[in-house]
């Protein structure tokens, strides 16, 4: 391949020198490209500036000034190309100053050659075409969406990209030179251990590791290691690729568990038929006996039997209800009336320490739908509900009209963009476990005592909302209560061309920011503000908040903040923004909004709240708002 020709600028008063070196130039083997000549220092730093020169030819003596000055002043104005300096004899003091002001080489005119001048300038020229190249392989490093870093067999990191700060919240600064023990916490130190071994004997390694960051963030990550023979000078290095696939991995959690309820379910199916066959006859039986023997102790063993083979007529039924789907009738239902017969029911057979209330929004939309089917849903999560109420409590019923928009649809697996009636059971109860949680849907999974649940309650309200094309979610609060929201496709979503047409509120490139521990509600709230002309930064807890909002608080406009976060909770969070500055503007998000969290906040100066999830209508409404308040 042909080498393109370089383009060299002298720098010199004296012409018989740039005679010179124009025929040095001609004697070059390999012709070096155009020669051009400045004698004066300032027309010199306007040319030298423009970078666009491979290589500068700079004297020392430039009349009243020198060499040395101008090769630090084309470098402060931004000069990239290299600058060779030209001694009339040689000074050890010059050559320093010139190497460290950043001179790519020094020469002796005294005793300077066509060859001598030739590789100098071609050396000159080929480092920096090295350094542009290791720049540009650096800023394609910085740019990958991977972290990746290089540590030394001590696991000290050596090179650190703009990802790895991203992921494990360290900056390139503070984290090159440090262990990386200091920087996140292995939660399985075996497994570590187990993959350093095995890189060292065949030389790579992959796998996946669970690991917590800088603010007690747990993530997963899929991890490359390669073992490199030299880094920057250092022996032998690791270099690591880390993916994080912490959502994804939530995801498949998702999956695998709708999936191994479908398992469940089939399994279940094919006992359920042949329990029915086995508990026909028994009750038949039982109940002819009945009508025949009339001795006491026949009267008083017969109804036990009786009531326990319906017991488990029931039970089959509910476990065919669930694995099948049942359609059933479907009619056109409007809940409010099924809702007032389920709050008629619970006044008078749930204890009167359990207190009961209705809220169901005017012209709610028809559902299409089994009436004793979604009786059985209701029924079964009030029961739930007032189990959870030992004490007694607060129970309450509520019915509303709902959009999900592609932001809803985007924080739940199972959610679609549509219209919906949203029915919420919400209790005051003890609250569930986030194992629990995971769990609480499968078949015959149960927390309660021996006798006293069959563990179908659940399993079967999310097998019937599910026929009906709808969609369950649960947030609860151990010690504060659960809420379960339940979904099903409306049928007559009553025109409001109006509203509809409405545009949604648009921001002027105000910062928000957002603050919660869900990865996902996190990227779906910032994708959302930045959609509708507002920036947005987030936090993943409130130590990280307080940190942000210190360092930004003069640019952020409104805090959004969810309430139940590790670390550092909502309210401290809001108490700790209000001491940096008492007038920030805080919306409280959370998944439960008991009145009693409402009126703390309240309390506190917090003017909305939003109940998560929240559609990007309700999300800008509410920040609209809360930025017109005085």
């Amino acid at each position: 391949m042909k080498e393109s020709p370089f383009k060299v600028l002298l720098i010199d008063d004296d012409e018989d020198d740039y005679i010179l070196t124009r025929d040095w130039f001609g004697e070059f083997q390999v012709p070096c490209g155009e020669l051009e000549w400045i004698n004066n220092y300032q027309a010199a730093i306007d040319a030298i500036v423009k970078n666009q020169y491979d290589v500068c030819l700079v004297d020392y003596r430039l009349g009243a000034r020198n060499g040395l000055e101008l090769l630090r002043e084309a470098i402060a104005k931004g000069c990239s190309s290299p600058i060779i300096l030209l001694t009339g004899r040689g000074d050890r003091k010059i050559d320093i100053e010139a190497m460290k002001a950043g001179a790519a080489d020094y020469l002796e005119k005294s005793q300077l050659t066509a060859p001598l001048l030739e590789r100098s300038i071609r050396y000159a020229v080929e480092r920096r075409r090295a350094e542009q190249k290791i720049r540009e392989h650096a800023a394609l490093l910085d740019v990958a969406t991977d972290a990746i870093f290089v540590r030394d067999l001590k696991n000290k990191i050596l090179f650190w990209n703009k990802a790895a700060e991203k992921l494990y919240g360290w900056k390139a600064t503070e984290a090159i030179g440090k262990n990386t023990s200091e920087l996140w916490y292995e939660k399985d130190i075996a497994d570590f251990s187990e993959a350093l071994e095995t890189l060292l004997k065949n030389g790579s390694w992959e796998g996946e590791l669970h690991q917590i960051t800088k603010f007690d963030k747990e993530i997963i990550v899929e991890s490359r290691w390669t073992l490199v023979r030299e880094f920057d000078k250092q022996g032998q290095s690791i270099l690591v690729v880390n993916t994080d696939i912490t959502q994804k991995k939530e995801l498949e959690a998702q999956f695998f568990r709708a999936q191994r309820l479908e398992s469940i379910g089939t399994l279940a199916s094919g006992i359920a038929h042949d329990l029915n066959n086995v508990l026909a006859p028994i009750l038949m039986t039982a109940q002819l006996l009945e009508s025949q023997l009339h001795d006491a102790r026949s009267k008083r063993l017969l109804p036990i039997l009786i009531s326990n083979a319906k017991r488990g007529a029931n039970l089959v039924k509910q476990v065919l209800s669930f694995t099948r789907g049942i359609e059933g009738n479907r009619t056109l239902l409007q809940l409010k009336h099924l809702m007032r017969e389920i709050q008629q029911i619970v006044k008078e057979t749930f204890p009167k320490s359990v207190e009961i209330s209705t809220q169901i929004a005017p012209n709610l939309w028809t559902v299409l739908g089994d009436a004793t089917q979604l009786h059985q849903v209701l029924i079964n999560l009030c029961v739930n509900a007032r189990d959870a109420m030992p004490n007694g409590g607060k129970l309450t019923i509520s019915a509303e009209n709902f959009i999900v928009d592609q932001n809803y649809a985007k924080m739940y697996l199972d959610a679609r963009v549509g219209s919906y009636v949203a029915i919420t059971v919400t209790d005051t109860g003890v609250g569930i476990p986030q194992e629990i949680i995971d769990r609480m849907f499968e078949p015959f999974f149960t927390t309660k005592d021996l006798g006293k649940g069959t563990g179908l309650g659940l399993s079967t309200v999310l097998g019937i909302i599910k026929s009906h094309g709808g969609f369950v979610n649960v947030y609860s609060e151990v010690g504060k209560g659960s809420q379960f929201k339940v979904y099903l496709p409306a049928q007559e979503a009553m025109e409001t061309p109006e509203e509809q047409e409405e545009e949604l509120p648009s921001g002027n490139g105000e910062l928000i920011l957002v603050v919660d521990d869900e990865d996902s509600i996190r990227d779906v709230t910032k994708t959302s503000l930045e959609s509708y002309n507002y920036k947005a930064i987030t936090a993943s807890d409130g130590i990280e908040a307080i940190a942000l909002y210190a360092e930004h608080q003069n640019e952020i406009s409104v805090v959004l903040t969810d309430m139940v976060m590790p670390s550092m909770d909502g309210i401290t969070t809001i108490r700790t923004l209000k001491k940096i500055n008492p007038a920030v503007k805080i919306i409280a998000v959370s998944g439960l909004a008991s009145s009693e969290k409402v009126n703390t906040v309240n309390n506190m100066g917090v003017k909305a709240f939003l109940a998560k999830p929240y559609t990007a209508k309700q999300l800008l409404q509410t920040i609209s708002a809360v930025k017109s308040e005085n």
